[in-house]
Parts: C-alpha cells; sequence; structure tokens
C-alpha cells in the first residue's frame, strides 16, 4: 500500500501532549483511519468490526505491521531537544521556522512552506500557527505514517 500523508488542524492548548491526545481520540471515534481488518480487499465474511478501543486496535497484529495512515500512528509529542523517535512527533522549532518562512510566528499561510519538515514515514511534525496578531490560534499536525 506505501505511506500515507495526514495533517490537522486542532484548537490552539499551551499542552501539546494533550491536544494530541485528544486528537487522536476524535480521529479514533469518528473512525477516521485505515482499518486492515475491515478492507475491501477482504471478501465480506471476513471482514472484522473496528475495534472498541485503542488498545484493541494496537493488539492486531495487522495493524501493528500496517499502522492505520493516520494521527493514530504517533503516540506522544517529542521535546525539542530530543533525537527524532518513529511514531513520535516533534515541534517545528523557532529556527526551522526562520528558515523555511523568514519567521517564528506561523499562520496557515505558512504551512505549504513547512510541510517539507515531515519527510520520513513514521514521524510527525506540530507547529502553533497564530492568528495576524501573533496570538496562537490553532496546532497542525501533520506527517506519513501507514505501510
Amino acid at each position: 500500500m506505501g505511506a500515507s500523508a495526514w495533517d490537522y488542524y486542532v484548537p490552539y492548548r499551551e499542552d501539546l501532549g494533550a491536544a494530541l491526545e485528544e486528537l487522536r481520540h476524535r480521529v479514533f471515534l469518528a473512525g477516521e483511519y485505515y482499518w486492515v481488518g475491515g478492507g475491501d480487499w477482504l471478501p465480506e465474511e471476513e471482514r472484522r468490526p473496528r475495534p472498541s478501543s485503542l488498545d484493541e486496535l494496537w493488539a492486531d497484529e495487522w495493524t501493528q505491521h500496517s499502522g492505520t495512515h493516520s494521527i493514530l500512528d504517533v503516540f506522544h509529542v517529542q521535546r525539542e531537544d530530543e533525537e527524532p523517535e518513529i511514531c513520535a512527533v516533534q515541534s517545528v522549532t523557532a529556527e526551522e521556522a526562520r528558515k523555511a518562512t523568514g519567521t517564528e510566528r506561523l499562520t496557515r499561510d505558512h504551512v505549504p512552506a513547512i510541510r517539507h519538515l515531515a519527510r520520513e514515514r513514521g514521524y510527525g511534525r506540530c507547529a502553533v500557527l497564530h492568528d495576524d496578531h501573533g496570538t496562537p490560534q490553532e496546532i497542525y499536525f501533520w506527517g506519513w505514517s501507514g505501510d
């Protein structure tokens, strides 16, 4: 199948980890992810219902192998000083923002200029996006995952 790109905008919260957890919960409950057990490639009688919890989802061997092609494939936000870790999200640093856009205060208009910062499968990025007055308004999460 190959990796899939995903991206999400959520209202700003100072705690990026809590924002990620809320987003993951919303995506799971809405079923907005690839569920290998219910894939169209399976005969109807072999399809399984979607899991009732994230633990049940990740207990599935096929999910462990192929992922969900969504934000569910990343589990936490890393600190800026940590080495990039698979299945994690890193914030765009001030230096990365300046280099890509000329400013540290990113807005939605800057998203096309920072998308390249998530370039490896299994890793996510996030950026706080500001309004025209420099006030944080939302968080943009994006990345590539799945197999």
